[in-house]
């Protein structure tokens, strides 16, 4: 591990730990509507948010390949989670693949890759959700991602049940 300077006398130590996960969902709703609900700015944003105490702040999307999303919001610790994203393939119906970096209040903790693929499932929709994280300089997430990724699922479910 390398030592960078944070000021004068204080030195932080740099690492980076990986970690994986994938997350499967049933839904009974057609493809269509899961990708949708992925994709439309309109719909995710009635999903995708912090869970109770947390205040939206900034929220841009353009899903499409090069295109991006930046999502911005205090939890009710007072600490301000940014989400930065950039989309790299955008198939309809069929998947998505982006990167993107999380940052709390103005300390970079991760960069991942995820991927959703969406396969037909009888009347409804089978979600497979792959993600590969690099959580960065100490960030211990202990499966916080993971458990906030369920947690997002379990919203778009909810969502699609509307």
């Amino acid at each position: 591990m390398a030592a960078a300077s944070r000021g004068p006398g204080v030195q932080a130590s740099r690492s980076i730990v990986h970690a994986m996960f994938c997350l499967e969902r049933s839904y009974p709703a057609p493809r269509s509507h899961v990708f949708k609900a992925l994709t439309d700015p309109a719909a995710k944003a009635k999903w995708f948010t912090g869970g109770e105490g947390y205040t939206e702040l900034a929220r841009h999307m353009d899903a499409r390949p090069g295109g991006r999303e930046h999502v911005r919001g205090r939890k009710g610790t007072g600490v301000v989670s940014t989400f930065d994203a950039i989309y790299h393939d955008v198939v309809r119906d069929e998947r998505i693949v982006y990167s993107y970096e999380m940052h709390l209040d103005d300390r970079k903790i991760s960069v991942s890759l995820a991927t959703f693929e969406l396969k037909t499932a009888g009347s409804g929709t089978r979600l497979v959700m792959t993600e590969q994280g690099a959580f960065l300089d100490g960030y211990d997430d202990a499966g916080s991602r993971e458990r906030g990724s369920n947690f997002l699922l379990d919203a778009l479910g909810k969502f699609l049940q509307q």
